[in-house]
């Protein structure tokens, strides 16, 4: 059992949770918790720590996963004490995962016989939000999520709790400009619809039954004027009373909905 908090290993998970730059380097970041836990694919765990009272939850749940982990050496006990220094919250909950990153190709995100419905973000900063639309994105049945600027990194430790594991099904994939992948989505049958107060049309008056793609701005200052004027329209929701706008998470799922609506989705 590691019991020091000044342990190697210890250190370097903490580091994890901190630094974006760390986690990019070595293709890693942290996932805690035990219901996000039993989420991760084995194969994409480097390797776990649990104490005695995760242990026991996770066999309370018939998590099985644990135990060749703990078989083959890529889990070890920890003290409570070293779990806090690792945990990215105040009060760990038992067990938390070192998980390789994934790299996710086109075709993962533009299925092949089907029209695709993507999300894309620009400028997302806050953490919540993003995970956020991850989460309502697979519920909604979407294919995948662009992320687009100085949008969140993803791996940020909670980003990844508020996917509640969608982060491990929903394929993703950064891009520096958004406008970048445009043509390939067009190529693919896409329509791209860009979410802006000016918009041109209400969101629900639109056809989303064929290839579509959704582009929500930064919190704050929504979309740029390069990514509008690229799309090839734009949409609006409308609202009642004197709020200004929406949460980006609210209007991302208002979308998909819509979209899942129009689809049949049940």
């Amino acid at each position: 059992m590691i019991s020091s908090p000044a342990n190697e290993k210890v250190k370097h998970v903490a580091a994890l949770n901190k630094k974006a730059s760390l986690r990019e380097e070595e293709g890693l970041f942290v996932a805690e918790g035990v219901r996000l836990f039993e989420e991760i694919p084995l194969s994409d765990i480097k390797e776990a720590y649990y104490t005695q009272e995760g242990l026991a939850e996770l066999e309370k749940r018939g998590h099985s996963d644990i135990s060749l982990l703990i078989r083959d050496g890529r889990a070890q006990e920890v003290s409570g004490p070293v779990l806090e220094k690792m945990s990215d919250v105040v009060t760990p909950q038992g067990v938390l995962a070192v998980v390789k990153r994934r790299k996710h190709e086109w075709d993962e995100l533009l299925p092949e016989g089907k029209a695709p419905l993507l999300i894309m973000l620009e400028d997302i900063q806050d953490p919540g939000n993003l995970g956020t639309v991850l989460r309502s994105a697979e519920a909604a049945g979407a294919d995948g999520v662009i992320l687009g600027g100085m949008t969140a990194d993803i791996y940020n430790p909670k980003v990844v709790r508020s996917t509640m594991g969608a982060i491990f099904r929903l394929p993703f994939m950064r891009l520096n400009d958004l406008s970048f992948c445009f043509d390939i989505l067009r190529k693919r049958g896409v329509k791209i619809h860009a979410a802006a107060m000016e918009g041109a049309e209400a969101f629900s008056s639109r056809d989303y039954s064929q290839g579509t793609a959704f582009i929500i701005g930064n919190e704050g200052k929504g979309l740029k004027k390069e990514t509008i004027d690229g799309a090839d329209d734009t949409v609006y929701i409308p609202m009642a009373g004197k709020t200004e706008s929406l949460n980006a998470s609210v209007s991302a799922a208002l979308l998909l909905y819509e979209a899942a609506r129009q689809r049949g989705y049940k």
